[in-house]
């Protein structure tokens, strides 16, 4: 009997793709390393930037790596799974994911090796899984301790974080800027270090040089005050924050008033007026100089409060409000009848200056702030931006530092020493395990070979030297990128704290186990029946990556 009478039978809907076994895993394999080829030009001092135009027309230029892929709207479901390794990164640490990519891509390329020599997939990701949790007891021991004492450190750490970004020209000054900014709305408690990235406002202005960035401890609050008959500086503020409006409320119903003779209208409106007096004069007696309120402030009330001497800036962001409170110690008050002069907060100074073409309120010199803004200074648009990033990034690494209270050096230092230690942990293993663990290890030597590479030094060369002052045991050897020679990272004030990297080497092999185990991709229809996976076009582009709007 012939089976030509046996019709196919189809389990999935029309239009569904699906590829399975060894060709899922090398498109799977294929599309994350291309996310990681995109960034890995920009890791290191000598990292090159990208511009990312989008669909509107607006241009981003950066070499933060998540800030690159997320603007970039990729679509490839692998690949997606590795820009979430970078959004994870910068959650956590909130720098090193260009570091966390790269290492991703190589752990993938590495295994893809092992696969073709038919080395089962499930034990390449079991090698990696062991060789991940070493890799974490290896840093471990190697780190440095640092505390909120260690100042001159702290600031070294800020500063590498700064390196090769667009801030690099006044990487002193802003690193400074940032380790005062933590070290003032840290919270420590029995030796455990609280820290909320809120506290630290960055407040970005186009207009002035980089250098021109300064740290006020208090506020500075995109607001001007309400009535140019107020004072425009105010010492020895005393501040009220108030969350209700400062004017006659609307009636909840539609209500009607019939007026038979003008002199009822006279007194409806004297009858307003003074019940605005008495919310100011409410004001007035809490001994407040300063208020900011979070809702409206009616004319009349304003011509009052002007008459007062009190500065007052009206419909402040919440988010302010509380920073406010934080930074002067002053109480949200929601009802104007229970304002007293307890409920009132200090500043030095509050004044209204003018920043660019923007009218700004200034709140410093506060007693003991918990929150503190960094205003950012910059020739354009785009040089703000990426000042920002670069700061964001020294505030993340300096916290990061701090919170764990451990650093290494940078320079592709800790990468070399943790292969080293691999190696060794992988002659004591029987079986392939062995080999997905040496294929880790190789791959952590991708940091220090791009850093060169980046540079343009010779990475075969360097690699060499660098292998060579490690097995001599100068544990801190990386890459000096401006001279290309050896140099101790340590020494030279290269410092990263190890969260990076723990974070970086779990996250890359998480996603990389993960896509290593993938064996069939099964892409439902749209409606209509279209084929709904980015398909990978031929010659290996990436689908969905190719053609960027408004290039």
């Amino acid at each position: 009997m012939t089976d030509q009478n046996v019709q196919p039978i189809f389990i999935l809907p029309e239009g569904t793709q699906r590829s399975t076994g060894k060709t899922a895993q090398k498109n799977n394999i294929m599309a994350a390393k291309m996310v990681a080829e995109t960034v890995r030009t920009t890791l290191g001092p000598k990292g090159m930037d990208k511009m990312i135009v989008d669909s509107l027309g607006d241009v981003t230029v950066t070499n933060d790596g998540v800030t690159i892929l997320e603007e970039m709207q990729i679509e490839h479901p692998s690949a997606k799974m590795i820009v979430e390794v970078a959004k994870t990164q910068e959650d956590e640490v909130g720098d090193g994911t260009t570091t966390a990519v790269v290492l991703a891509g190589e752990l993938l390329k590495n295994a893809e090796e092992l696969l073709e020599k038919e080395v089962h997939p499930t034990v390449v990701a079991r090698g990696y899984r062991i060789a991940a949790d070493k890799a974490q007891e290896i840093l471990d021991e190697i780190a440095e301790p640092v505390t909120e004492k260690n100042t001159d450190i702290l600031k070294k750490i800020a500063m590498t974080a700064m390196t090769g970004k667009g801030a690099e020209s006044s990487k002193e000054l802003l690193s400074e800027l940032a380790v005062k900014a933590v070290k003032q709305v840290l919270d420590k408690e029995e030796d455990v270090i609280s820290f909320d990235k809120e506290n630290i406002k960055l407040e970005k202005k186009v207009g002035g040089a980089v250098y021109q960035s300064e740290l006020v401890t208090g506020l500075v609050i995109d607001k001007e005050r309400v009535h140019a008959g107020m004072p425009r500086f105010v010492k020895d503020a005393k501040i009220a924050l108030i969350d209700s409006a400062i004017e006659i409320k609307n009636t909840e119903i539609e209500a009607k008033i019939q007026i038979n003779d003008p002199n009822q209208m006279q007194a409806f409106l004297d009858q307003e007026e003074s019940m605005l007096k008495k919310m100011v004069e409410k004001v007035a007696e809490s001994g407040a100089t300063v208020v900011f309120c979070q809702k409206g402030v009616d004319d009349m009330a304003q011509h009052f409060l002007a008459k007062h001497g009190i500065y007052v800036a009206r419909r402040v962001k919440k988010s302010d409000m509380e920073a406010l409170a934080r930074a002067t110690g002053a109480k949200v008050v929601t009802n104007l009848d229970d304002l007293s002069g307890k409920d009132l907060g200090y500043a030095g100074v509050v004044e209204e200056q003018k920043i660019g073409d923007e009218e700004m309120t200034y709140v410093r010199e506060c007693k003991n702030p918990k929150a503190v803004t960094i205003l950012v200074r910059g020739g354009t648009e785009h040089v703000v931006a990426e000042v920002t990033r670069a700061v964001e990034d020294a505030i993340g690494d300096v916290t990061a530092a701090l919170k764990i209270g451990k650093v290494v050096a940078g320079g592709g230092a800790p990468e070399v020493e943790l292969a080293k230690g691999l190696r060794k942990y992988a002659n004591k293993l029987s079986g392939r395990e062995q080999l997905a663990v040496n294929a880790f290890a190789d791959a952590m030597e991708v940091i220090p070979t791009t850093l060169a590479e980046n540079a343009g030094i010779d990475p075969i060369d360097i690699m060499t030297e660098l292998k060579a002052a490690h097995d001599k045991g100068t544990r801190w050897a990386g890459i000096d990128v401006f001279t290309g020679k050896i140099v101790d990272a340590w020494k030279k004030g290269v410092l990263e704290p190890l969260k990076i990297k723990t974070q970086a080497v779990s996250s890359a092999s998480e996603v990389a186990e993960m896509i290593l185990r993938i064996d069939d991709v099964i892409a439902g229809s749209s409606k209509g029946g279209e084929g709904g996976m980015p398909q990978m076009p031929p010659g290996g582009g990436m689908g969905g990556m190719g053609g960027m709007p408004g290039m």
